[in-house]
């Protein structure tokens, strides 16, 4: 993912799927041969990446529903390794 790219517009990967486990009351990246626990930010940031929003767009979603500012950065952060392990596609 281009580092600085608010315009462009993840998605998760095909093969990647997000499931609510509630059992233990946790988020789940499913992949083939892999299941990833998520922090709740990261399962709200991958909970968005749905290819119709761009990363501005999520960015000011998450700033809203959490009460924060400044998430920029760390979002960029985490869909950029998020990107690098195959998990979001982003256009």
């Amino acid at each position: 993912m281009a580092g600085d790219d608010l315009t462009a517009t993840p998605r998760l990967a095909t093969k990647a799927m997000l499931k609510h486990d509630g059992v233990r009351g946790v988020e789940l990246l499913l992949l083939p041969e892999r299941v990833v626990l998520l922090n709740k930010s990261g399962a709200a940031i991958l909970g968005l990446c749905d290819g119709s929003r761009t990363v501005r767009q999520l960015v000011d979603q998450l700033e809203h529903e959490f009460d924060a500012t400044d998430l920029v950065n760390d979002v960029m952060s985490f869909l950029d390794d998020a990107s690098g392990q195959g998990w979001v596609v982003v256009t």
